[in-house]
C-alpha cells in the first residue's frame, strides 16, 4: 500500500492516480483516510482504522466523482470518530427491500422531469425521451433498481449488438439517470452498474472535400439555381455551411435580425454551444445579399409554410452530392471540410475551435492529425525554399563516388 506524504488527498491528487493493481493511497494530514484505486480506473474514498485494539475496520465513503474529496474528508472525520467512540461508523440504515425501492421508470421520469426539461436543448431532451421510451422502459422500467447490477445492463448493453452506436447511448443514458438518482438519495451511492460495461468501439467517420471536389460542386450549385428540384434557398443554405462551417441548424434556423451585414458577423443566440458570434467573409455576405427574402418570414432560409424555416435539406443536398459525383459525402462533411481547408491555410486547432463554435478543446482535437499533416507540409515548403539558397553547388555523397 502507498501512502501519500507529501499531500493531501484533493481532487487534483486523486484525479492523477492510476494503478496496475488495486492499490490503497493513504493521507498524509487525517490518519485512516484513504482512496482506493482498481485498475479499471474506479476510485472509492476509505477509512479504515481501530478502537480498544479491536481489529481495524475498513469503511467505504463514497465513490470519486459522486463524491468529492472534500465531502469525503468530512465523512472520513465523522465516521473515525463514531469508530474510536465505540459506535458503528454510520447510523445503521432503515432496512430497504426491492419493493420500497423505485423502479428504473421512476428513476427515468425523475431524471427527464428535473433534468433534461430544464437544462438540455429541444433536440437533446427528444433524443433521452426517444432512449428512455424506445429501449430502457420496455427492457427495464418496470424493475426496481436496486435489482438491476452489472449483468443486466451488459445482457442489455449485447441486445443492442446490431446498433453498436446506440448501445453506447443506451448505457451512458442510464448510466446519467443513475448519478442523477445518487445525488438526489434515491439509490445508495457508489451503486451505479454501468461503470464497468465494456462500450462498443464507435468509429468516427470524417470525410473531407478535395480541392477539386469543392470546385465540382460549386459547379454544380450554380447549376441547380437554374435547374428543378432544388430551391435558390437550399442552394443559398449548403453555400453559407460551407463559407462558415456552422452547423445545419444554425443556418436553417438563422433569422434576418441576427445578420449584421454591416459589421460582416451572424450573432447565434442559441447554438449548440451557446451564444457565438460567427464572423462572414465578404464571399459569405454576398451570398446573404442575394437570398430573396419572404414577407412575413423572419428566417434567411424559409420554408414551405408559411412564417417557418426550411427544415429538410437533406433532399436538396443529396440530389446535388449526386450530381456532383460525391455520394459519399453527408451534409455535416461541409463543416469537417471547413475545418480541413482552415488547417491547410495554416490556421491553428485553437483558432479553428473559435470559428466552428466549439467549447471543448477535445472537441477540435479531432482534427489534430490533418494538422500533423498540414504542419509537415509547411515544414517541407519552407526547408525546399532554404534549400534553394544555401545547397547550391552542394553535391551529395553518393553523386560524388558516381
Amino acid at each position: 500500500m502507498a501512502k501519500l506524504t507529501t499531500t493531501t488527498i484533493s481532487k487534483r491528487t486523486v484525479e492523477a492516480l492510476k494503478v496496475g493493481k488495486d492499490t490503497v493511497f493513504w493521507d498524509s494530514e487525517l490518519s485512516g483516510f484513504g482512496v482506493r484505486v482498481y485498475p479499471s480506473g474506479s476510485k472509492y474514498y476509505v477509512v479504515q482504522t481501530r478502537a480498544d485494539g479491536k481489529a481495524a475496520k475498513r469503511v467505504t465513503v463514497g465513490r470519486h466523482g459522486i463524491v468529492t474529496a472534500e465531502e469525503a474528508r468530512r465523512r472520513a472525520a465523522l465516521i473515525i470518530a463514531r469508530i474510536k467512540a465505540g459506535d458503528e461508523p454510520v447510523p445503521e440504515p432503515s432496512a430497504v427491500t426491492l419493493a420500497d425501492s423505485p423502479t428504473v421508470g421512476d428513476l427515468a421520469r425523475v431524471y427527464l422531469d428535473e433534468h433534461v426539461a430544464v437544462r438540455c436543448k429541444p433536440k437533446t431532451a427528444a433524443m433521452y425521451r426517444l432512449i428512455v421510451d424506445r429501449h430502457l422502459l420496455p427492457a427495464l422500467g418496470k424493475t426496481p433498481a436496486l435489482a438491476v447490477d452489472h449483468a443486466r445492463v451488459t445482457e442489455l448493453h449485447h441486445s443492442l449488438h446490431a446498433t453498436p452506436v446506440m448501445a453506447n447511448q443506451v448505457v451512458g443514458t442510464l448510466s446519467r439517470i443513475w448519478n442523477a438518482a445518487e445525488n438526489r438519495g434515491l439509490v445508495p451511492e457508489a451503486s451505479n452498474p454501468c461503470g464497468l460495461v465494456v462500450k462498443n468501439r464507435e468509429r468516427r467517420r470524417e470525410r473531407f472535400l478535395s480541392e477539386e471536389e469543392f470546385r465540382r460542386l460549386g459547379r454544380l450549385l450554380t447549376e441547380a439555381e437554374t435547374r428543378k428540384g432544388v430551391s435558390v434557398h437550399a442552394v443559398a443554405a449548403i453555400r453559407l455551411l460551407l463559407l462558415t462551417g456552422c452547423r445545419r441548424n444554425e443556418i436553417l434556423t438563422l433569422r434576418w435580425r441576427d445578420v449584421d451585414l454591416e459589421a460582416r458577423e451572424l450573432n447565434l443566440v442559441d447554438s449548440k454551444t451557446g451564444a457565438r458570434t460567427v464572423p462572414l467573409s465578404p464571399e459569405a455576405v454576398e451570398v446573404l445579399l442575394n437570398i430573396p427574402r419572404m414577407d412575413g418570414n423572419p428566417y434567411v432560409i424559409p420554408g414551405k409554410m408559411r412564417g417557418k424555416h426550411l427544415r429538410n435539406l437533406n433532399d436538396p443536398w443529396n440530389l446535388i452530392r449526386k450530381r456532383a459525383g460525391i455520394e459519399d459525402m453527408r451534409l455535416h462533411d461541409c463543416r469537417h471540410s471547413f475545418a480541413s481547408r482552415a488547417l491547410a491555410l495554416g490556421e491553428g486547432l485553437p483558432m479553428i475551435g473559435r470559428l466552428l463554435g466549439h467549447a471543448q478543446v477535445e472537441t477540435t482535437a479531432r482534427y489534430a492529425h490533418l494538422a500533423r499533416d498540414s504542419g509537415r507540409e509547411s515544414a517541407i515548403r519552407v526547408s525546399d525554399s532554404i534549400a534553394a539558397d544555401i545547397l547550391k553547388g552542394y553535391v551529395q555523397k553518393d553523386d560524388a563516388r558516381a
